[in-house]
């Protein structure tokens, strides 16, 4: 029987991302997070993201899709990167755009604080929003509950008005998640103004967008201004949570602005989680470097690494917190079969200095 001439329930599309991609990617994270963990503290975030890309880079390509990098975090940064048409997994099964950041959080990782993690995401071939090299966006993000009321063109005091009625709660009640930067301060003083409480991280929006939508982190609402790369990832996540996160593109200085109406962009225009990745076939996971309220941080013991990730799957709504155990010999024995010399997580483990 050809599959033409099967069901239609049970015709597979080849243009798809497997239904089983999720739990492969999430190999690809918990490599880059093992790498990462080992510089946790130790103030080189260069060498922290440099290993962090190098595990993802080896590990990633195990992957069973025609995956092409389309959302790369070191072109921002000039850091370390796996770069933007960089073609990445095994060369089979579903061709996919894919976004990466090895590290969310660098500064986090290497001065020990929270919330630092390696994500990944994947969608369908053409599904994810092109920035032309705008880097940073300003950005809303909230839950399911007031998912449909929000809208970031209103002022701050209102959408914390509209969240708190949403959810049941009185303002002050609210918790607004900010990054810490200068450019915030009179977002942060209107935030407070309206009595709603802030909650301010050093770094780490994807983290940030993620708490906002998802239950049982304190957190109900996201604002400011951040990573374009980092919006487009969290969106993937936010399709299956069910909550918004709203988007205008933020140039920087003029030569990026003109960049962005040569391209066509609006500048105006409120990009939507639909806008930023469209369809409902994608994938999102996060493997913790830090402890965070999102996920726990990477743990040692002799012979032992643990981890903890969350994979998203839009299509099905399905949300998984991995917890998993990874005995050192054996993912060292595993790496030689497949001709690496050695595991991800004693690759990156720094040289004992020299005397």
């Amino acid at each position: 029987m050809t599959q033409s001439s099967l069901p239609a329930s049970l015709v597979v599309d080849q243009h798809s991302p497997d239904r089983n991609l999720g739990l492969e990617l999430v190999r690809v994270t918990e490599a880059a997070a093992m790498a990462a963990g080992r510089w946790v503290g130790r103030g080189d975030k260069d060498r922290a993201d440099g290993a962090a890309v190098n595990a993802m880079r080896r590990f990633i390509s195990t992957v069973a899709m025609q995956g092409t990098v389309v959302i790369g975090e070191g072109e921002k940064d000039e850091a370390p990167m796996l770069f933007n048409g960089e073609q990445v997994g095994d060369g089979t099964g579903a061709e996919c755009d894919v976004a990466v950041d090895p590290i969310d959080g660098t500064r986090l990782t290497a001065q020990g604080m929270p919330n630092a993690v390696a994500v990944l995401a994947v969608a369908e071939r053409g599904a994810m929003y092109d920035p032309s090299a705008v880097f940073y966006m300003d950005k809303l993000a909230t839950g399911p509950e007031a998912a449909d009321v929000v809208d970031i063109r209103l002022p701050a005091a209102e959408n914390i008005r509209l969240v708190a009625r949403a959810k049941g709660l009185r303002p002050e009640d609210v918790t607004v998640v900010v990054l810490d930067r200068p450019r915030h301060r009179a977002l942060l003083d209107e935030v407070r103004d309206a009595g709603a409480r802030v909650h301010l991280i050093a770094d780490g929006d994807v983290a940030g967008a993620i708490m906002a939508a998802r239950g049982g982190t304190g957190i109900d609402l996201m604002l400011g201004i951040g990573g374009t790369p980092e919006g487009i990832i969290a969106a993937c996540a936010l399709k299956a949570l069910g909550g918004s996160l709203q988007g205008r593109l933020w140039p920087t200085d003029d030569v990026e602005r003109q960049r962005a109406v040569d391209a066509g962009h609006d500048l105006d225009r409120v990009l939507t989680t639909d806008d930023l990745v469209r369809g409902d076939n994608c994938y999102f996971v996060a493997t913790g470097i830090t402890d965070g309220e999102l996920v726990k941080g990477v743990r040692y013991s002799p012979g032992v690494v643990r981890t903890q990730s969350l994979v998203v799957r839009s299509k099905s709504g399905t949300v998984r917190v991995v917890e998993s155990e990874h005995q050192v010999a054996k993912l060292q024995a595993y790496e030689a079969d497949l001709g690496r010399p050695r595991s991800a997580e004693r690759a990156a483990e720094p040289a004992e200095p020299r005397a």
